[in-house]
């Protein structure tokens, strides 16, 4: 009979948590998989490979004690194994929630202390009163990150890992996808969820300072900050499309000249990943998390400069293409060797076998 693992998670929508785990979910076949969220919508289809998803369906996060009953309610019926959380609210909930007999691992997603999360006093106020009543497993998408979520809550650890965030280098293998560039501008790319973090205004005032160039930025992702965007684009005239969100990204990035992301902050990123894999030019953020995983493999721009974005992407779209290449190579060797699906499931099991064990 297979072991019982609830998964928690805020809801299904397409960012790098949800991401992560429903690929995590069809590596584990020896378990049985249950999915929970907190609000409906499901962006992943017949991908999520699960065999029971189930939504607590709270309108908003004030229902936050209704979904604490309903989801104590839930594991006593369901009877799991092991319960694992992602995100902040999920989290929360289980630690208060879930029986001790019952080990609960917890996935930070993010560098907390930059996180627009964490900036709220509450939320820290919270992640530390529940963790000092019951000190989840806690498991880190980066090395920075897994020193900086207990430093900067003052805590002491219990169990803690570090596990990096992880790249299907079989399905983004530019070598496996036919996919030409022909591009009469120099085209560039960026992925994720239209919403603060990302930092999108940045890099189209950076796009605007160079709009008379023969350079162009098309973003892929959806979110609430969708119609000021479009805004802020048709207002300085910027050439920025909004490409909405596609579910084959795969044969999407290949097709663009540099990868570009501006976030304020970021856990370990799936997007910066991917683009690794698909031996993509980077362009980023001078941001901690950024160079934990690319270190000397990308471009970086001050996030206190526009002008440094605008002036480093005109540099790059008239370099020699073997500049480009080579850094693009050598990022793809750096996620080859350290970040795979294999490197992260090898890693869990171990973690998963360590906290049954320890109930056996």
């Amino acid at each position: 009979m297979h072991k019982k693992i609830i998964h928690f998670i805020f809801n299904l929508s397409r960012g790098g948590a949800e991401t992560m785990m429903v690929r995590v979910i069809k590596e584990l076949p020896e378990y049985e998989h249950v999915v929970v969220t907190l609000f409906p919508g499901n962006n992943f289809g017949e991908e999520l490979a699960c065999k029971k998803w189930i939504c607590l369906n709270i309108n908003s996060l004030l229902a936050l004690p209704l979904a604490f009953f309903k989801f104590r309610k839930l594991v006593k019926a369901e009877k799991p194994d092991i319960i694992h959380t992602h995100l902040f609210w999920p989290t929360f909930i289980a630690r208060f929630a879930v029986p001790k007999r019952i080990p609960l691992i917890t996935t930070i997603h993010a560098f907390i202390a930059t996180s627009g999360e964490y900036k709220h006093w509450y939320i820290r106020f919270l992640d530390k009163l529940s963790y000092k009543f019951r000190k989840s497993i806690i498991i880190v998408v980066a090395k920075g990150a897994l020193d900086e979520y207990f430093s900067f809550l003052n805590l002491e650890p219990y169990k803690a890992y570090a596990l990096y965030t992880f790249v299907d280098v079989e399905r983004f293998n530019v070598d496996k996808i036919a996919a030409e560039k022909s591009n009469s501008a120099f085209k560039l790319v960026a992925v994720g969820a239209l919403r603060l973090q990302k930092n999108y205004p940045y890099i189209i005032n950076a796009m605007a300072l160079i709009k008379d160039k023969n350079i162009e930025l098309d973003i892929y992702g959806t979110g609430n900050l969708q119609t000021e965007l479009q805004q802020q684009i048709d207002s300085t005239g910027a050439k920025v499309f909004l490409k909405g969100e596609v579910n084959n990204i795969e044969a999407i990035i290949p097709q663009y000249d540099l990868f570009v992301m501006s976030s304020t902050y970021e856990g370990f990123s799936l997007g910066i990943l991917e683009a690794m894999a698909m031996r993509m030019p980077l362009l980023l953020s001078d941001i901690v998390s950024f160079k934990e995983q690319c270190e000397n493999n990308a471009w970086y721009f001050s996030l206190a400069d526009v002008q440094d974005a605008a002036s480093q992407i005109v540099a790059l779209s008239s370099a020699d293409k073997n500049t480009l290449l080579q850094k693009a190579e050598a990022g793809r060797k750096r996620a080859i060797n350290n970040f795979t699906l294999a490197h992260h499931i090898s890693g869990l099991r171990k973690i998963y076998d360590e906290a049954l064990s320890n109930t056996d």
